[in-house]
């Protein structure tokens, strides 16, 4: 396939990312992390439901440009049905891929893959993490939901 068509492809699975979210909402029950990205004005409520070790259900709201909804609803449906572990090493591998890092464990992210081209824009590595680093804050933090301000976690 074309180098063009290859990234025409990439750019209408963000798109369709961005314009139909999946797992947008929020959730009853879990943990609640509230973040934001202070440099553009992304802001994220992400919802985690856990069956103990692993993530039963999660969602998320809030608003942000197309490349913070289209990462956050591809991490949705990259990390649900994982335990805490595997997502948490599936947002390291993203973190690292959006700033160039090469990783074969990339495959795992599923359509999040996609975003591996924000790593020539850094000026989008924040919105594109954004989603990613609440995940982490979910996981690290228990059933006690927080809200960071994303200039502190660089």
């Amino acid at each position: 396939m074309a180098l063009s068509r290859l990234d025409n492809l990439y750019r209408a699975v963000i798109l369709d990312h961005s314009n139909h979210p999946h797992h947008r909402g929020s959730l009853d029950t879990g943990t609640q992390i509230d973040l934001n990205n202070p440099t553009c004005g992304d802001v994220i409520k992400l919802s985690v439901a856990f069956d103990g070790d692993t993530i039963s259900d999660i969602a998320f709201d809030g608003s942000g440009c197309s490349i913070s909804t289209s990462s956050a609803s591809m991490m949705t449906d990259a990390v649900i049905g994982k335990s805490k572990e595997e997502a948490y090493q599936l947002a390291e591998v993203f973190s690292e891929m959006v700033q160039g890092v090469e990783d074969p464990d990339q495959e795992k992210l599923g359509e999040a893959k996609f975003l591996a081209g924000v790593a020539k824009f850094p000026q989008r590595i924040k919105c594109a993490t954004l989603s990613w680093n609440a995940l982490k804050k979910a996981l690290e933090s228990g059933d006690e939901g927080i809200a960071v301000n994303l200039e502190e976690h660089k």
